[in-house]
């Protein structure tokens, strides 16, 4: 387990832009492969982007991709999530997550994840 904190969240137009933080405090966190995923209300936490734990491998989904960047500093213990184009349909809480394993985020299921954050909310008008 790691103790991770998001930040970053806020109100937006459509078509602005957020950059949420994730920050561990602890020396291995770099030792973590970090996942963001969202959560809107009513409706299941699903996944947003992952990084690897050396940064050199991204994911993304669909609903992001092209609009999303996913970046990591080992030496500051944080990892970011730039989100451009905004549109309502990303309104939510943004979780960011931590595991040891360095396999695919894709296909895995949120119970399947120990670390998680508290969230952050990002809500976007119109």
């Amino acid at each position: 387990q790691v103790q991770l904190v998001e930040s970053g969240g806020g109100l937006v137009q459509t078509g602005g832009s957020l950059r949420l933080s994730c920050v561990s405090s602890g020396r291995t966190f770099i030792i973590y492969s970090v996942g963001w995923f969202r959560q809107a209300p009513g409706k299941e936490r699903e996944f947003v982007a992952a990084i690897s734990r050396s940064g050199d491998s991204t994911s993304y989904s669909n609903s992001v991709k092209g609009r999303f960047t996913i970046s990591r500093d080992n030496a500051k213990n944080t990892v970011d999530l730039q989100m451009n184009s905004l549109k309502p349909e990303d309104t939510g809480v943004y979780y960011c997550a931590a595991r040891l394993s360095g396999s695919s985020w894709l296909g895995l299921t949120p119970s399947e994840i120990r670390s998680w954050g508290q969230g952050t909310q990002v809500t976007v008008s119109s």
